[in-house]
């Protein structure tokens, strides 16, 4: 009590300040997503998402070394396909986009862990993300095609796969094919509360997956909260080895519940629309972009969060937190 507890004798000086604290963001936490395109010439400005760029699939190699070079320990990639189809069947073809990216990044940075995002949305000429069924997402012939894309993931050096699709089961299946295929060391991050959040529009145009309709029938409603821990719990149980809360800030409640219902390591997505709003935010002068990045980051360790993607990791390691 008042005089005896006086909290500023822990905040004047700046070196105790430090000292004591609680959460600390390095890039050692950060997880940086990237999009690649086939048949494309140059880098490709996403402008909904300043300072973002489509990565040409030839230029991969330069970019994944630069990003290594900064400091940056791994990355989630996205693929821009040319290819689609009612079933996202190239992303399961040994000499399709998923595979070349996937190896190409690991030749050029073998020391860069590369996280292989596993799902079809950007591969589908519909834009969901599995095979469409009457009006519906079929749900057990698309766990079968994730397997398929998990193993081809892994053969070209994906280091973990990280299934996004939110179909039930998904977790089991791509366990299973892993195993099945030799790569019973390969671990699975598991987007296992992830939201049909209105936060996802820029990262649908810089992916190239325009939808048709919504993905509300797989995708969690934003006013759950119990379903996302049950959520969770379940892929704990299939035999996910990493966590995820998607979208982030949103979600702080669910990332907090998450963390104290499992021990598992946790990851959270700042997502696109998160990022832009900074971004924009920033480029209007109503907020200064640093301290916010600064501080968003550390709401989300401070919830729980083992590891963040963000797509401000490269402005961390170029600029320092």
């Amino acid at each position: 009590m008042f005089p005896i507890s006086r909290f500023r004798r822990l905040r004047a000086n700046p070196a105790i300040r430090d000292l004591l604290r609680e959460n600390t963001v390095t890039l050692n936490d950060l997880i940086y997503p990237i999009f690649v395109e086939e048949e494309l010439d140059d880098f490709a400005p996403v402008e909904s998402m300043p300072g973002i760029f489509r990565i040409p699939e030839r230029k991969l190699g330069q970019a994944v070394k630069e990003i290594h070079a900064a400091g940056i320990k791994a990355i989630m990639t996205f693929g821009v396909s040319h290819h689609k189809d009612d079933t996202g069947s190239d992303s399961w073809n040994e000499n399709g986009l998923l595979a070349r990216m996937t190896k190409r990044a690991k030749d050029a940075a073998p020391e860069l862990l590369v996280i292989s995002d596993t799902c079809f949305c950007e591969y589908t000429a519909h834009g969901h993300c599995g095979v469409i069924h009457g009006e519906d997402v079929h749900n057990d012939h698309t766990i079968e095609n994730l397997g398929k894309q998990s193993v081809i993931a892994a053969r070209a050096g994906a280091d973990i796969i990280a299934p996004s699709a939110m179909m039930d089961g998904q977790v089991a299946a791509i366990r299973t094919a892993l195993d099945g295929h030799g790569f019973s060391n390969t671990p699975i991050m598991a987007y296992s509360s992830k939201f049909a959040s209105a936060f996802y529009g820029p990262f649908r145009a810089a992916a190239g997956c325009d939808l048709i309709g919504d993905r509300k029938a797989y995708q969690m409603d934003p006013a759950n909260g119990r379903e996302a821990l049950r959520e969770s719990m379940s892929d704990e149980a299939e035999g996910a080895d990493i966590l995820m809360v998607k979208p982030a800030l949103p979600y702080l409640d669910v990332l907090k519940e998450v963390r104290q219902n499992s021990l598992l390591p946790l990851a959270a997505y700042q997502v696109s629309g998160e990022y832009a709003m900074i971004k924009f935010a920033a480029q209007a002068g109503a907020i200064d972009e640093h301290r916010v990045v600064r501080e968003t980051l550390s709401s989300i360790k401070r919830a729980g969060a083992d590891l963040i993607l963000t797509y401000f990791a490269m402005d961390i390691a170029r600029q320092g937190f």
